[in-house]
């Protein structure tokens, strides 16, 4: 092919590759996670991941490549460019494609079934615009306990690693045989190794009194009726979900606990569930007005 065609229809590749992310943009105006591509280390830092390991040479779909380590966004979920500032670069490997020469493969990390770009994303956008299923690639593995899978968004990826979490609780505890479990449901990870603790707690306080000699599943029974429940049942008196949108009742029992320690600290015991519960809702929680009066205010 002609060198003037070449530029030419690299040129045009770009524009359309930009085009389509552009569309895209607009198509998921209102929940943009869906067009984001993942930022490795947030997604390490979410799964506490433990080591990695080096796997070689391997032909990788494209397709399951979902991140990037450092130009997370540079790029939308689908490896279109975001930016007129990557066009010089882009159109480069463009070019290289349509002469036919043999780029060096990508670097990627692996975490479960999908690809984190070390290097090489730009050649991972362009290969994926012009329909290429398959890469070859350089893969490092990184061990985490949570299965990863091409298409999860990161919200998908928290839930997964929450029910982990509540799945390792069971098994190391045998709670559910003792509390109702259900009411047990967090929308942020890290909240099981609290409970445990605040059942530590109360276990140590009860068995201070004489006579007392309870075992862990005795005091997450006392915890459970003395102390998570009324929270929870204040929780519901005030309706406090309604200011704080996308947050389950174990989730304020968690912040009420430490507000009402806080406050008990600064006014005596003389606090009680309720009252605590109003004003961690009057200080941090919104509205309905509030939230959409923040809305317009973002926009």
């Amino acid at each position: 092919m002609d060198e003037r065609l070449i530029t030419a229809k690299a040129s045009d590749d770009f524009n359309r590759a930009r085009a389509k992310e552009v569309f895209s943009r607009i198509v998921h105006l209102l929940k943009p996670e869906k067009t984001q591509l993942l930022n490795l280390k947030e997604v390490k830092a979410l799964l506490r991941t433990r080591g990695e390991y080096y796997k070689g040479m391997q032909t990788v779909p494209i397709d399951a490549i979902v991140g990037s380590e450092g130009r997370y966004r540079d790029f939308n979920q689908a490896f279109l460019p975001k930016h007129e500032y990557l066009r010089e670069r882009w159109e480069r490997i463009d070019k290289a494609r349509l002469r036919d020469e043999i780029l060096p493969p990508i670097r990627l990390y692996q975490i479960g079934e999908v690809y984190f770009v070390r290097d090489g994303n730009h050649r991972v956008s362009v290969a994926k615009s012009q329909g290429q299923k398959a890469i070859d690639a350089e893969v490092t593995a990184i061990t985490a306990d949570i299965p990863l899978k091409p298409g999860m968004t990161q919200s998908q990826m928290v839930e997964a690693l929450i029910a982990w979490e509540k799945q390792k609780f069971i098994t190391q505890t045998h709670l559910d045989r003792v509390i109702p479990l259900e009411d047990l449901n967090f929308s942020s990870p890290g909240r099981f190794d609290e409970i445990i603790k605040h059942i530590e707690g109360h276990r140590y306080f009860m068995n201070l009194r004489p006579g007392n000699n309870l075992s862990f599943e005795q005091a997450a029974r006392s915890w459970f009726d003395n102390i998570f429940y009324p929270i929870v049942q204040a929780v519901r008196r005030e309706n406090l979900l309604s200011r704080f949108p996308g947050r389950n009742e174990a989730d304020l029992y968690i912040w009420i606990v430490q507000h009402w320690d806080g406050l008990k600290a600064k006014y005596g015991e003389k606090v009680s569930i309720t009252e605590a519960a109003r004003d961690f809702s009057q200080k941090f929680g919104k509205s309905f007005w509030e939230r959409l009066a923040g809305l317009f205010k973002s926009h």
